[in-house]
């Protein structure tokens, strides 16, 4: 009860990490003690992502997050993705390393809002991007990704009305590709709507060679230039295999560790972000609230803990497991 304070108070349980610990190798240990995995996402900081046992995107998280066996995950990203691994595999304890670690999409989609929009559409069929509350999944038919988004949308019946949510940007570029009028939340990701355009024309005209990538979260002008518009995963395997040497990469810059791990000849910009930061590029703040001090007390102390309630459990699995049907 007294940790479920503390944590509760600042997100994470703040207790000072002995100072003759070696972080990693301590965290290392834990996770062999508890039968844990750790999980992270490609936008968590550069240290995490060195221990982690699996790094991906949000699709490839949640397929991992099925199959894994281990009494426990911890799970480097934000929550929004600790829910979906709990709901994939309710008999693991799932941690996060900070409570408060959330996404601006699934904090513009209110669940009271939300259900009166579906009210005003009862016959259309839900489509929810999982960058969203368990709760806004259990309202939804369909779960997607960035990476399959277009898939699920096509594999519905044309004849059916959609609500896509909320991600608008993600909506319009998938109302683009399949043709389908979609039936659009207004919500928005700080990370890609934070990108500059007027910075990244100039970025442009100061790397002429280089290609510009984008994910489909970004706005319509940026999606526009760009020669590839792809999944963080996609956008990694596209520089991977792409005959250019030259990259302009607008989505968190959190994925260029792994692209130059991948292609360390080739020269990766991140795109430009409308406020100056130290690198000035796009970051999430809410990403970059995990590190490896919360990591370590999450495994000691084992909290922070994600609970799901059973009812909305068994309809927000109904689904992500729609969308691992069409996928």
């Amino acid at each position: 009860m007294l940790f479920e304070q503390e944590v509760n108070k600042v997100g994470y349980l703040s207790r000072s990490v002995p100072a003759n610990v070696n972080l990693v190798d301590a965290i290392l240990a834990l996770k062999k003690e508890k039968n844990a995995t750790i999980l992270a996402h490609y936008y968590v900081s550069e240290d995490i992502q060195k221990i982690a046992d699996h790094i991906g995107d949000s699709y490839a998280l949640a397929k991992i997050s099925k199959e894994i066996n281990t009494k426990m995950i911890v799970f480097c990203g934000v929550h929004f993705m600790a829910e979906t691994a709990k709901i994939l595999n309710p008999t693991a304890k799932v941690l996060i390393p900070d409570l408060h670690a959330g996404c601006s999409l699934a904090d513009a989609t209110p669940l009271d809002a939300f259900v009166a929009f579906k009210k005003e559409h009862p016959d259309a069929v839900v489509v929810s991007y999982i960058n969203c509350s368990a709760e806004i999944k259990a309202e939804s038919d369909y779960i997607c990704t960035s990476s399959n988004a277009v898939e699920v949308v096509n594999a519905i019946p044309k004849d059916k009305k959609i609500i896509f949510a909320p991600d608008k940007n993600l909506g319009l570029y998938v109302q683009k590709v399949t043709g389908r009028e979609l039936l659009l939340w207004d919500g928005a990701c700080i990370v890609h709507v934070n990108i500059s355009q007027d910075k990244l024309h100039q970025l442009q005209i100061d790397n002429p060679n280089a290609v510009l990538i984008a994910h489909p979260e970004c706005l319509p002008g940026i999606l526009d230039k760009a020669s590839f518009i792809g999944s963080t995963k996609a956008l990694i395997e596209f520089v991977t295999v792409s005959e250019h040497n030259e990259f302009i990469v607008a989505t968190e810059a959190g994925i260029l560790y792994k692209m130059k791990q991948a292609v360390p000849h080739k020269k990766i910009i991140p795109a430009p972000a409308l406020e100056s930061n130290s690198c000035a590029c796009s970051e999430c703040p809410y990403m970059k609230m995990n590190s490896l001090e919360k990591i370590y007390n999450a495994l000691y102390y084992e909290v922070p803990e994600i609970t799901i309630p059973s009812s909305v459990h068994e309809r927000a699995l109904r689904a992500l497991n729609n969308m691992l049907t069409v996928s």
